[in-house]
């Protein structure tokens, strides 16, 4: 198809959304975002962008502009909550070293910038009530505004307004873990890696951010409490420092600078059966939500975007397209989504015994293998959906 023709509504105006406005745009298309916060912007997290997400925002031009925002990572360090390291995943080894780890907020700002330049129209305060689908889809405004296109997106989360449109109402259940996140400065000067502290139902993941001045904290403890699904919860950093106030002096003293603490309720949602009709697709989160234990969930949304962009090209029709963009991404999302489900049961092994033995195969296996230990995840990063046939 010649996207030039193509008049593209984008909603949400998050990291999948701003990716594929800037990927149709480049392509010649005419595309605007609909976003309903007042401001493109992200309250404050981190976000692993591993090769094969990397490998689209170099496909974007992006790739100067995100390194310069990053920290590259250089290694994963898995850690028993109290012996200390018990697996180094050297990430320099990889086939490709694109690793970063970067500011949530920052990789909003290089794609929303990036999307502007590429002729992108971004509109704030647009709340979506509803989308009419068919051949021309109109989205119709909570203030009672349309709008229409050729193609509608629907890249606004967990809580898409087309994702039932698509697929009637979701499932989603609680896992019985709930996570928290917070920022702290890095007084000990971590250097560019991953700690994955694992303790029994607990787990703490941390990594330096920007110049290395701060430290990105995700925290999940395994509870029966049910937590709201909202990034946007606080809570008490006491909360926080005693669910964890049996782990090392390292993770204590790293808890014990936080100030400020979001937690949220951790859902396991299917990957929706149908991402798209004639004329409107899911993309991201709205398509396939994945918990947050393979660092996942921005890259699946670059990958996407990508996708989407590379079906339409390849593609006569709307129609054919959107049909060749879920066959081309619904069963990597699926296995990717199983691989994120199944870390949460290795890192939070309770029973002694077991868990000993599980970190003692996994420090023989670093020392006896390291490159075999690495390379099980090829199937991961080594994917680049750029050049992928």
């Amino acid at each position: 198809m010649d996207l030039s023709r193509i008049k593209t509504l984008v909603i949400g105006g998050g990291i999948g959304g701003l990716a594929a406005a800037r990927a149709l745009a480049m392509a010649g298309a005419d595309v605007t975002v609909l976003e309903q916060a007042p401001e493109i912007s992200e309250v404050g997290a981190g976000i692993q962008v591993s090769p094969n997400g990397f490998a689209v925002l170099r496909a974007l031009g992006l790739d100067a502009a995100l390194a310069d925002r990053s920290v590259q990572g250089e290694a994963v360090s898995l850690r028993d909550y109290r012996m200390g390291e018990v697996l180094r995943l050297d990430l320099t080894r990889l086939a490709r070293r694109d690793y970063h780890f970067v500011h949530r907020a920052d990789i909003i700002d290089v794609l929303a910038r990036a999307a502007r330049d590429a002729g992108v129209k971004i509109r704030l305060l647009q709340q979506v009530a509803r989308v009419e689908p068919g051949a021309r889809p109109r989205v119709i405004l909570q203030n009672g505004d349309t709008r229409d296109a050729d193609l509608v997106i629907g890249a606004d989360g967990l809580h898409s307004v087309m994702r039932p449109m698509l697929n009637g109402p979701a499932a989603p259940f609680f896992t019985r873990q709930v996570a928290w996140r917070a920022v702290v400065p890095n007084v000990e000067r971590r250097g560019a890696q991953v700690h994955v502290h694992m303790g029994p139902g607990r787990h703490v993941v941390s990594y330096p951010l920007r110049d290395g001045s701060i430290l990105n904290i995700v925290a999940v403890r395994e509870q029966r409490d049910w937590v709201a699904e909202s990034w946007t919860q606080q809570d008490d950093p006491a909360n926080l420092r005693k669910a964890f106030d049996d782990f090392g002096s390292d993770v204590t003293a790293m808890l014990a600078r936080v100030g400020e603490v979001r937690q949220w309720g951790l859902f396991r949602h299917p990957v929706a059966p149908v991402w798209h009709d004639e004329s409107c697709a899911l993309l991201g989160d709205a398509a396939h939500p994945t918990l947050p234990f393979l660092a996942q969930g921005a890259n699946m949304a670059l990958e996407d975007a990508w996708g989407l962009r590379r079906a339409l090209q390849e593609s006569a029709d709307m129609p054919a397209a959107l049909a060749r963009y879920q066959a081309l991404r619904a069963a990597r999302a699926r296995r990717v989504i199983a691989a994120a489900s199944r870390n949460a049961w290795k890192y939070h092994l309770s029973f002694p015994p077991l868990r000993g033995a599980a970190h003692l195969a996994l420090r023989l296996g670093g020392t006896l293998a390291p490159g075999r230990m690495l390379h099980q995840f090829d199937w991961l990063y080594g994917y680049d959906i750029t050049r992928a046939a």
